[in-house]
């Protein structure tokens, strides 16, 4: 047995030793946060008609949720599907799935840590991924960027003819073994992933990936010496991040969440 499938087992165990009741109520409080992490990515501008953010099930860490296919901005509850991690929609009942949601499935397999995943096709980005200047933190808000942000080149694993969507198992496992333990893979021509150990951090990172990305073209712009974080400000930086991140969360929560009937 690998240290994934390892640390899976144990996961499995500690949510199979909660209550039936508390097991409910942590599952609809999963789809609830996944349903406005859909409409806050929508509305900070993260996503737009296209890309998908999912959970692990906390009833099953070998399972997934993730919506239909649809835009993000639409998502309720009733869109949620279950997959296994090998991507089939358990409970699809004739709804379909997104293309890409081998995405999912390869990282949650090869990161047992990763309980939330964000694809995005966050134009400010895309320079980064397509060109040889690196995307790196100029802003203490993306401190979690570190010093090197990997980059998934499909056609090293697709070929010099692919529709540049990860739309296989194959794919999937390529661009989880580019992203490796990093928060945060760029896709070139395509976009990014970014990765939590809760849906609030997968949503901070996804977000402040695009931000830092905006910040760094502008500073670039401005034609004279750009200034990093550096190693120590970005790991200490990123300690004091996850300590607070869910005062973001909370906020995005009120003013961006799903508007009651």
């Amino acid at each position: 047995m690998d240290r994934p499938q390892f640390l899976l087992g144990v996961l499995a165990a500690w949510l199979g030793a909660a209550s039936p009741a508390g097991a409910a109520d942590d599952f609809a409080s999963t789809v609830d946060d996944l349903v406005v992490a859909n409409h806050i990515l929508a509305r900070l501008g993260v996503v737009d008609g296209f890309s998908h953010v999912s959970v692990r099930d906390p009833r099953d860490p070998a399972h997934y949720l993730l919506a239909r296919s649809m835009a993000p901005a639409l998502v309720t509850a009733a869109d949620i599907l279950t997959y296994d991690l090998n991507d089939a929609a358990l409970d699809a009942n004739g709804r379909t799935s997104y293309l890409e949601r081998f995405i999912h499935g390869a990282i949650y397999r090869t990161r047992p840590d990763v309980v939330s995943v964000v694809h995005s096709h966050a134009p400010d980005v895309i320079p980064f991924a397509d060109s040889s200047v690196p995307l790196q933190p100029v802003y203490h808000m993306a401190s979690f960027l570190g010093t090197r942000v990997p980059i998934f080149e499909i056609r090293d694993a697709a070929g010099d003819a692919s529709d540049m969507l990860v739309s296989s198992r194959p794919l999937g496992d390529a661009l989880a073994k580019t992203l490796g333990g990093a928060g945060v893979a760029l896709m070139r021509g395509h976009g990014m992933v970014a990765v939590g150990v809760r849906i609030p951090e997968s949503v901070f990172r996804s977000y402040y990936t695009m931000i830092d990305a905006r910040l760094e073209s502008a500073a670039i712009g401005l034609g004279g010496r750009v200034t990093y974080l550096n190693p120590g400000e970005a790991q200490h930086s990123t300690q004091t991040n996850q300590g607070v991140l869910l005062r973001a969360w909370e906020l995005w929560k009120r003013d961006y969440g799903p508007l009651t009937p």
